[in-house]
This record gives structure tokens, sequence and C-alpha cells, in this order.
């Protein structure tokens, strides 16, 4: 059985009008995402308050992590919005759902999904 620590998270949060778009890595997306919500200005300004969980990977490494927020991280806008469409149409918050189901409910990726190559 896999240790909890060894769980990395690759995510992509969003404002509520969508106009920022920021990708992050994380060892407990729960916790960061709470985090995110209640200090919505500490890391962006007022305007942008980036809350919604619109796109996330659990990956078995800390290595695989760092790699694909690495890649992720330098898509172009419309390829993360593709990323992003591609398993949340709707754009919905998925932070309620990710909640309820329980983190340890996830699917693993020991690949990467997509691969949107400029």
């Amino acid at each position: 059985m896999k240790k909890l620590e060894n769980k990395r998270f690759v995510f992509i949060i969003t404002d509520r009008n969508r106009n920022n778009i920021h990708v992050g890595l994380s060892s407990n997306l729960i916790k960061t995402m709470d985090f995110y919500r209640m200090m919505p200005n500490l890391f962006f300004d007022a305007g942008k308050q980036l809350t919604n969980l619109v796109y996330f990977e659990e990956l078995n490494s800390e290595n695989m992590a760092e790699s694909r927020f690495k890649t992720i991280n330098r898509f172009t806008r419309t390829q993360k919005e593709k990323i992003i469409k591609s398993v949340n149409t709707d754009w919905m918050d998925l932070t309620n759902a990710l909640k309820y189901e329980g983190i340890n409910k996830r699917i693993i990726f020991t690949q990467p999904l997509l691969s949107f190559a400029s």
C-alpha cells in the first residue's frame, strides 16, 4: 500500500470569472484549497481571488508531480483551457466534490492523461 505522504497533486485554480488561471502543486489538495479560500488576497490581489478548483491530477511521486507541474505551467492559456475542458467542460468548482468523495478514492495517474503540445 502506498504511503499517503507520497501523493502529490497538480491543480489548476481560477477566479469566478475565469480571467486568471493558476497552476499549483500540493501534497494535500483539500488543505491547500481551504487555505486559498481563507486567505484569498495573500498571493494575489483582491481582483483575482483564485478559489475555484477546476482541474487536478493525483500522482504517485514528487518527481512525477514536479515534472507534470512544469509541463502544464508552460502551457499557453489556450492549452490550459483545453486541459480543463477535457475533464470539466463547465468549469465547475471541484472542491466540494473532492471533499465529498474523499481524496483516497481518486484515480492515481501514473502517466499524464493529455499532452497539448504547441
